[in-house]
């Protein structure tokens, strides 16, 4: 991973930039006339540009990743420069063990006057992806499971499972007065979700290698009435989406100053599932970021919360965050590069949780290379989270199903997968903390690598996580 970091870090300093449009200076082309020195001012970008980076990583598992991703700006005359008048982003990759993402997203406020666009397409395969039970601290984590240079070790699937997202997503909203706007959207999200597919990740290993063919903590669930059979194997939900937002940050990307507010409601259908999974969300959401020092410091915080409060939601969408902008490949819930860094992704899964994050950014260098301006950023964060409406798992009920369905199963070792009664500390916050570099281009494409590590050992057994994405978390 080291590696790969430096790679990526570096592959973004010489990525190659193209850009179609008239030059920022014109008498530059005039050859016979003596230059007068003058100050140098900032960068700025008009026309088409372009930066192209290798996706390249490698997984025990999920193998050998290769493809590529590309951000494609029009920044027209530069007249509104940092902003832009058009944005694609494109993104292809895969893995030789069959998991990867392929996206195109487009962003434009002036393809359909005094209104913004946004478009998603995604398909989203994910042979490992994780699964750690229902409301956090309740469900024992236990990391000897799953790493073979313990005693304990049962297999590094155990806590995985196979999901496939199809996500199609079009938003769109407009200006109501002054800093105010309304929000309109409608997608479909395809979920197909199973057991690992351990034929396909044993491929081509060598017998001690091999994963174990047991059940994981997914196939207990179902057959301890945990997972119902109509999430078990996911479902499409086409949606409609709804609310206002209140905007006056200076800029999208590297924000300096200004606030951010959302309120919406999402009502998802259920297409191949039953009809109790018919729902209806409510998202709020904060952002506040205060200049300290120029545009060289800057305090940011963001508070937010997914509610459901109405029907029943598959335990699959609880796990995905919703969003106004989809700015990243998938946003999901509590835990994670996308809510509380640091923590296991999924550990926490309940219909309806809030979290906050705190951090100060720094710029600590800025410079051009062929016109165009990059800047390189530090920021060290706290990130917490925490359920406010769980899961009701009732140990009677649970021992009836595990009786009629799993008889194999010693119920004296129920201790070991679910915590009951107060010991449960459903409610107690999750808390990291961490430490962020960003490496920015023309204020807007943005890679972002963070570095954390929960506060609880019962979060991810006390061990840090990276991040590399694309883009600011908020």
């Amino acid at each position: 991973m080291r590696h790969f970091l430096l790679l990526m870090i570096s592959l973004c300093l010489v990525a190659p930039s193209y850009s179609f449009g008239e030059p920022t200076d014109l008498s530059d082309l005039k050859k016979d006339k003596p230059k007068k020195e003058k100050k140098e001012k900032p960068a700025v970008r008009t026309g088409w540009t372009f930066g192209i980076l290798p996706s390249v990583a490698y997984d025990a598992d999920k193998g050998f990743q290769y493809g590529v991703l590309a951000n494609i700006y029009n920044f027209g005359d530069g007249s509104i420069y940092p902003e832009y008048f058009h944005s694609l982003y494109v993104e292809a990759a895969y893995t030789t063990k069959r998991s990867g993402l392929f996206r195109f997203a487009y962003d434009s406020k002036y393809l359909i006057p005094n209104h913004r666009l946004k478009i998603d397409l995604s398909y989203l395969p994910d042979a490992l992806c994780d699964f750690y039970g229902f409301n956090g601290y309740q469900t024992v984590y236990n990391a000897d499971w799953c790493k073979k240079k313990y005693d304990g070790y049962l297999s590094r699937a155990f806590y995985k499972s196979r999901r496939d997202l199809i996500r199609v997503a079009v938003d769109m909203d407009g200006n109501i007065g002054g800093n105010w706007f309304w929000n309109a959207g409608i997608g479909l999200l395809g979920y197909q979700i199973g057991s690992v597919n351990l034929d396909m990740i044993n491929r081509n290993k060598k017998p001690e290698n091999m994963l174990p063919y047991m059940d994981g903590l997914y196939e207990k669930y179902v057959k301890w009435g945990l997972l119902t059979p109509a999430e078990a194997n996911g479902g499409w939900h086409p949606y409609l989406r709804g609310g206002i937002t209140f905007d006056s940050r200076d800029r999208q990307q590297n924000t300096h100053k200004g606030m951010n507010a959302e309120f919406f409601w999402t009502y998802n259908a259920a297409f191949g599932a039953d009809k109790e999974y018919n729902n209806l969300m409510f998202n709020a959401s904060f952002r506040h970021f205060v200049p300290v020092y120029k545009d060289i410091i800057t305090f940011a915080y963001r508070l937010g919360t997914q509610l459901t409060v109405a029907g029943n939601s598959p335990f699959y969408l609880n796990n995905y965050y919703n969003n106004l902008f989809i700015q990243r490949v998938l946003y999901e819930g509590l835990g994670g590069g996308n809510t509380v860094r640091g923590i296991l992704r999924h550990r926490v899964t309940a219909p309806s949780y809030a979290f906050a994050n705190v951090e100060f950014r720094f710029t600590v260098a800025q410079f051009n290379i062929k016109k165009e301006r990059f800047a390189i950023g530090l920021n060290p964060f706290v990130d917490a989270g925490m359920i406010l409406q769980p899961y009701r798992i009732d140990r009677r009920t649970v021992e009836q199903n595990i009786a009629a369905n799993d008889p194999t199963f010693d119920l004296n070792d129920l201790d070991h997968y679910i915590v009951f009664g107060d010991d449960a500390n459903i409610y107690r916050p999750h808390l990291s903390g961490g430490l962020g570099l960003k490496l920015m281009m023309n204020d807007n494409f943005v890679l972002s690598v963070d570095w954390a590590v929960p506060f609880n050992k019962r979060d991810n057994d006390g061990m840090a996580n990276i991040y590399v994405k694309m883009g600011y978390m908020f």
